[in-house]
């Protein structure tokens, strides 16, 4: 069974940065699907980013502003957030074994507890 820790969310105030952090462990995991999703209150899950071997793929509300990276030896995945937005809080979730269903990203494997991340104005 695959255990995702996320880290680093906080208070920031609009126009700043945060970095996420999401440390994998267990039996099996890939590494190279990992991603991120976030729930505003009200909202349901919506995708973030994620990278897939050498690509990566972003929501278009993010495009610019966030990246994602990895480190496999320390076997963690990044979401650098900056430029933030009052419509960036959320419960960011990170998540294993991402793939696309047509439009959509679903998750086959496991998920983090989530960290929350508020963007004061």
């Amino acid at each position: 069974q695959v255990q995702l820790v996320e880290s680093g969310g906080g208070l920031v105030q609009a126009g700043g940065s945060l970095r996420l952090s999401c440390a994998a462990s267990g039996r099996t995991f890939s590494i190279n699907t990992m991603g991120w999703f976030r729930q505003a209150p009200g909202k349901e899950r919506e995708f973030v980013a994620t990278r897939i071997g050498f690509s990566a793929y972003y929501a278009d509300s993010v495009k610019g502003r966030f990246t994602i990276s990895r480190d496999s030896v320390k076997n963690t995945v990044y979401l650098q957030m900056n430029s933030l937005k009052p419509e960036d809080t959320a419960v960011y979730y990170c998540a294993d074994r991402l793939q696309m269903d047509g439009d959509r990203w679903s998750v086959l494997g496991s998920w983090g507890q989530g960290t929350q991340v508020t963007v004061s104005s």
